[in-house]
């Protein structure tokens, strides 16, 4: 495994147990809220195909995988003139979880939020009232910015994965970067880009301790940088939650009430479709699975009217649902 792909998959164990953790904590102390059926009333993906045929192959699929959409939220500033309920919060950071409870593995799917989706435009009910192409990240700008935002999003991501079943989703604002910065006593990072016109505190080619008044500059930063590709942002935020993890663990094992006061501070900013019993299963579990892999989807970049879009390979979206979400016909 290169050292690239072992830092990735150590950032993104690391990132989901820490949300987790959260989640559960949250779940006891504060209630969450069982998901109402029918909140959203816009119709979701079905499956098109339980069944299929690959080099004379029969595939279908494996009825012990669980998909887990893990989204980052951030503000989204453009003034839109069109028609239907939405929000200011648009999903920067998309990641599908595949857990196979057979095997006891999990692994991971890295969208691409700039990838062109189908997607829904809801009405002031959640219900869809048409739909348009876009990037993905758009997709949970319609709804309420919580849980009708989410199932809009998955709805989305389902329809680029060819409508795979999506059951479970967990949702984080960015504002919530500034608060567990803070709560770890400042992330350390080194400063690969120059930030001079942006944050003087950010000085390129250093090692800085990101706090509370500098972090979202830091994870957030694309325009007026020489690079500001979201590949870019993406390595940024990646080297970020690196060391948000493992500063976290170390207050964690100073401190036994850390993890319960974070809790307590993090949780407005966190939306699942969990239970409490679903969450704590789903726990006890992945501390024991073994973590495989962190894919991505190939396709082409190309810039577009206003913004950035990418175009995913549709024989790679093949190749990897049925690596990860199907099994030989027996």
């Amino acid at each position: 495994m290169s050292k690239t792909k072992s830092k990735k998959t150590k950032l993104i164990y690391g990132a989901l147990i820490l949300l987790l953790a959260v989640l559960l904590v949250s779940s006891t102390l504060l209630l969450l809220s069982y998901w109402e059926k029918g909140r959203g009333l816009f119709p979701a993906h079905d499956v098109t195909g339980s069944a299929v045929n690959v080099d004379g192959v029969n595939y279908v699929l494996n009825d012990d995988i669980q998909s887990i959409l893990v989204l980052g939220l951030d503000k989204f500033d453009e003034a839109r003139d069109d028609a239907g309920f939405y929000n200011d919060q648009q999903a920067d950071f998309l990641m599908l979880f595949v857990v196979d409870n057979e095997k006891e593995t999990f692994s991971a799917i890295h969208l691409n939020r700039d990838t062109m989706a189908e997607i829904n435009v809801l009405g002031v009910a959640g219900e869809k009232i048409d739909t348009f192409t876009g990037q993905l990240a758009l997709a949970h700008t319609y709804g309420n910015g919580r849980e009708v935002s989410c199932r809009n999003t998955v709805d989305a991501v389902s329809g680029v994965l060819n409508d795979i079943n999506i059951e479970r989703y967990i949702s984080v604002t960015m504002d919530a970067v500034a608060v567990v910065t803070d709560l770890v006593g400042g992330v350390e990072v080194e400063i690969n880009d120059d930030f001079s016109d942006i944050d003087d505190t950010l000085v390129m080619g250093e090692t800085v301790t990101l706090n509370s008044s500098n972090v979202l500059n830091f994870v957030r930063t694309r325009q007026g940088l020489e690079d500001s590709s979201n590949t870019a942002r993406m390595t940024r935020q990646q080297d970020y939650l690196t060391s948000l993890f493992k500063a976290f663990n170390e207050k964690a094992e100073e401190d036994e009430s850390f993890i319960v006061d974070s809790a307590l501070k993090l949780s407005d900013y966190i939306v699942s479709n969990y239970t409490v019993n679903q969450l704590e299963n789903l726990v006890e579990n992945l501390s024991t699975y073994e973590f495989k892999e962190i894919y991505s989807i190939d396709g082409e970049s190309k810039a577009g009217e206003k913004f950035m879009e990418f175009y995913a390979d549709q024989n790679d979206v093949n190749r990897l649902l049925l690596d990860l979400f199907y099994i030989p016909e027996n």
